[in-house]
């Protein structure tokens, strides 16, 4: 009886981690259908009539999105989005708002290379005891009489990478894992479930 309730107790726990990220999928599409589908085909509906196609507010917004990165990839795009952050510095609260969302978009950028914030993911040591926190060097910076190497990076607090403490430390204390930025992302971000496998440097 022991074996069979046993028997019954693994397979019951293999079954719904099986079906965890399945669950999680459809909660996902299901929310991105209530608020992003029914809320376009809603608002567009106050000024065409468009056939309720599931989905196709989605695709509406990818292709906005798409045009937006198009315009924004032109010199007058690129222009025009410059007078608006122009225009947002001279507002207080904007500016602040603004400044915000302009520093979360470029850390989690991992397309441009040249305007990502993050530009490296590393370890940096605590102690001597071997004790190390992921971080992202954000700029560096040389002592002109020792010629020694210092690294702007934040260490972020799980799971929001765009948070955390800004530290200044020498490159020394720092170790290269070899991980990408978005690898190091996911494992702060899934508060280290899903982790690069080992140390590739």
């Amino acid at each position: 009886m022991k074996s069979f309730i046993t028997h019954t107790r693994n397979y019951i726990f293999r079954g719904l981690i099986a079906i965890i990220p399945i669950l999680l999928c459809f909660f996902a599409i299901q929310l991105l259908y209530i608020l992003i589908d029914k809320k376009i085909m809603g608002f567009l509906d106050h000024f065409i009539e468009i056939r309720q196609i599931p989905g196709l507010g989605i695709i509406l917004v990818l292709l906005c999105l798409y045009l937006i990165g198009l315009i924004v990839s032109s010199i007058i795009g690129h222009q025009f989005f410059k007078l608006i952050e122009g225009i947002s510095q001279r507002i207080p609260l904007i500016k602040t708002i603004y400044g915000v969302g302009k520093q979360l978009s470029q850390g989690l950028s991992t397309v441009d290379q040249e305007k990502q914030a993050f530009k490296k993911a590393v370890l940096v040591k605590i102690n001597n005891e071997g004790l190390m926190v992921p971080a992202f060097v954000m700029n560096s910076l040389t002592n002109p009489k020792t010629n020694e190497e210092f690294l702007f990076v934040l260490a972020p607090t799980a799971p929001t990478p765009g948070s955390g403490f800004v530290l200044v430390v020498k490159s020394s204390q720092t170790v290269d894992p070899g991980w990408t930025v978005e690898e190091c992302l996911k494992a702060i971000v899934s508060v280290g479930i899903i982790a690069p496998k080992e140390i590739k440097n």
